[in-house]
């Protein structure tokens, strides 16, 4: 309830034009039983034409209340649930934007969709459900009861006798159900990750031929999802007819008793009409009450979810936005680091120590698993270091805000990841408001610009869900041309040139180097072709520093560095 006693504060208007359409229902719910019962025993055959023309008026007065009310209620209902569940989905979309890799990895991808989308479509309807019927409820049943305790003490017995029946029925069933709707919703995000992999793996799938593992795996998830929706509304269907059971066991002992009170004329007919008008209302909105608590686990389940990704404490937080000291020339220093995974035990990266300036291209090398990847993605804070520093043009990077850290570089991923929309939306990606010569540079560098230029609708051709119409390649190239037309200050290439032929390698590093001149490049590459010209070369193993030099320096003192290299290199190349 605090998830949403926090977003409710927000629409306090609606709150309250919500509760006062509640006391419009109520009153013509209520108020027509009542003014008909007084018709029937006082009579009106013996009536005068003035007394029907105003119980009539007294009718039309209330039903046209209720009326306004029903349309009022049901506005207040859709406008603030709805109202809500976009804030909720606002509010967990940004704060996952805040997420470090780390929190990323502990709810995961699949995780985080249901919570945004089915969570919060829960919060939703059970939302709406407490507007219509839970401040509905407390006044229809408050006035019920008095009406029919004031019409016959004696009949409003059997009324008060069967509650204690229905609040146990209903905490039982709150109790039955909790544990189910956690299965339900852990089993959705199930069916979410298998379907996701599903769908970004279709090639890896059918290549392995393998389609059926994965349909079968699917459908286990699906069936097991099933099983526990089944349970789920079985439990909730079956409450309605026992509580109508309950309903009309009372109204028969009632019936019963009040032909003897009419035989002994202690209780009107009209009386008797009135009160079970009550009844009915006074015993349903009981259930609907009871229905608010039995929807109340299932939400309570998705609102500790959303709560969970909203309270989630970040592990990178926002530096203050500091003025950076003037510096002679631009530099990025590592200075000691050491650095551990959230859920690691022994550290990726052992004492780093290492400078670059400006103008120069810093590479790193080394086998799989080295960590090469994982240092450079300390720079722009995708995680923090555990111990020691990296200073940005003297400043620690921890000090810096996100926005201007992050302004100064430009990143091309290890894995070129392209947005649905046309190449032109992609490579602005990088800069808003850059210019179509810009673009044009930028991707004649990167390589890209003859085979945009092949393409039918050339720079607005569009890039598919997945970036499928292009190739692995192209994609590198793309990303490239969308970190080029950036300007930053500092270029970090993730193994960018991976999927590049050797001759458009070569092509591409020689205009790079034409391009960037007073800038920081960082290269993390697995060709040694693609490094031998960098100023500074570091031999990466097993998270620590074992070279460090020009190419030609770390042939004769890094064994590490020879050995990769005289694997990829004849002894002329070398």
């Amino acid at each position: 309830m605090r998830l949403i006693l926090h977003y409710l504060k927000r629409y306090k208007l609606l709150v309250f034009l919500n509760i006062v359409s509640v006391f419009g229902f109520a009153l013509v719910e209520l108020g027509i039983p009542t003014v008909v019962s007084d018709m029937i025993d006082n009579g009106v055959m013996n009536q005068d034409e003035t007394y029907l023309v105003r119980m009539g008026i007294r009718i039309a007065i209330i039903s046209i209340i209720g009326v306004l009310g029903t349309i009022l209620l049901g506005y207040c209902c859709a406008k603030i649930s709805t109202s809500v569940t976009r804030d909720i989905r606002h509010d967990v979309f940004q704060k996952v934007q805040s997420f470090s890799h780390s929190e990323m990895n502990q709810f995961g991808v699949a995780s985080l969709i249901t919570r945004t989308n089915n969570d919060a479509f829960q919060i939703m309807m059970f939302l709406n459900i407490i507007l219509k019927t839970a401040l509905l409820t407390p006044v229809m049943m408050a006035v019920s009861f008095t009406l029919t305790i004031t019409t016959s003490l004696k009949l409003s017995l059997i009324i008060v006798s069967t509650i204690p029946i229905i609040i146990l029925g209903v905490v039982l069933v709150g109790k039955i159900s909790m544990p189910i709707s956690e299965k339900q919703q852990a089993s959705l995000d199930s069916i979410n990750r298998i379907f996701r992999e599903n769908l970004t793996g279709i090639r890896v799938i059918r290549s392995f031929n393998n389609d059926a593992y994965e349909s079968e795996r699917f459908d286990d998830e699906n069936v097991n999802f099933m099983n526990q929706s089944k349970r789920l509304f079985k439990l909730m269907s079956s409450t309605e007819p026992i509580f109508f059971l309950l309903m009309n066991l009372a109204a028969l002992l009632i019936y019963f008793t009040a032909s003897h009170m009419i035989e002994a004329q202690t209780l009107q007919v009209g009386k008797l009409v009135a009160f079970m008008e009550y009844l009915f209302h006074a015993m349903f909105s009981v259930m609907l009450f009871c229905m608010v608590f039995m929807m109340y686990p299932r939400a309570n389940v998705s609102a500790k979810r959303i709560m969970a990704v909203l309270d989630m404490d970040t592990s990178i937080h926002n530096g203050a936005s500091k003025k950076e000291e003037k510096t002679a020339e631009h530099s990025v220093v590592f200075d000691h680091v050491d650095f551990v995974y959230p859920d690691g035990e022994e550290a990726v990266l052992k004492d780093i120590s290492f400078e670059a300036k400006a103008g120069e291209t810093v590479a790193f090398i080394g086998s799989t698993g080295s960590g090469k990847s994982t240092l450079i993605q300390l720079i722009p804070r995708f995680y923090d270091v555990s111990s020691g520093h990296i200073f940005i043009d003297g400043v620690d990077v921890r000090d810096m805000d996100f926005y201007e850290l992050r302004n100064k570089i430009g990143f091309v991923p290890q894995k070129a990841n392209l947005f649905s929309g046309t190449i032109e939306d992609n490579i602005r990606f990088g800069k808003e408001d850059a210019t179509m010569e810009e673009i044009i540079h930028a991707t004649k560098v990167a390589q890209a610009y003859d085979f945009i230029m092949e393409k039918p609708l050339q720079f607005k051709e569009r890039i598919v869900e997945g970036a499928t119409n292009v190739s692995g390649g192209q994609k590198q190239r793309l990303s490239i041309a969308r970190a080029l037309v950036r300007k930053p200050q500092i270029y970090i290439y993730d193994d960018s040139f991976s999927a590049l032929d050797f001759k458009t390698d070569a092509t591409l590093r020689a205009e790079l180097k034409k391009e960037i001149t007073n800038e920081i490049v960082f290269i993390v590459a697995q060709r040694v072709s693609s490094i031998m010209d960098a100023d500074q070369i570091i031999v990466l193993n097993e998270g620590k520093v074992v070279g460090k030099g020009k190419h030609k320096e770390l042939l004769k003192s890094c064994d590490i560095y020879y050995e990769i290299a005289s694997s990829q290199l004849s002894e002329e190349e070398m």
